[in-house]
């Protein structure tokens, strides 16, 4: 199965926004993918309530995995994602 490893940038980490923004995209992709912070366990990435439960802050190292495939590509969309700072591209915009 393979693996991506990203250190979320967002300033608030995984929460309100972010985590809204990387759920949807999640979802969106058509394949499985679990998203675990440092040794925990893996939850579903399209699940809004596990992800906010990763309690993933600013700097905090997670790992996406996914079956299927289009795998390859939906790890590196996702990680591109939890790579930029979801929170000052939303304030941008108003």
């Amino acid at each position: 199965m393979p693996e991506r490893t990203v250190v979320v940038a967002s300033r608030t980490g995984l929460h309100a926004r972010p985590a809204k923004i990387f759920v949807q995209a999640a979802a969106r992709l058509g394949v499985p993918v679990r998203i675990r912070a440092g040794d925990g366990r893996p939850v579903p990435a399209n699940s809004i309530l596990a992800v906010l439960s990763l309690g993933a802050v600013q700097g905090t190292e997670v790992t996406l995995d996914a079956e299927g495939p289009d795998a390859e590509a939906a790890l590196a969309s996702l990680a591109e994602l939890l790579a930029r700072d979801l929170d000052a591209e939303e304030g941008s915009g108003g």
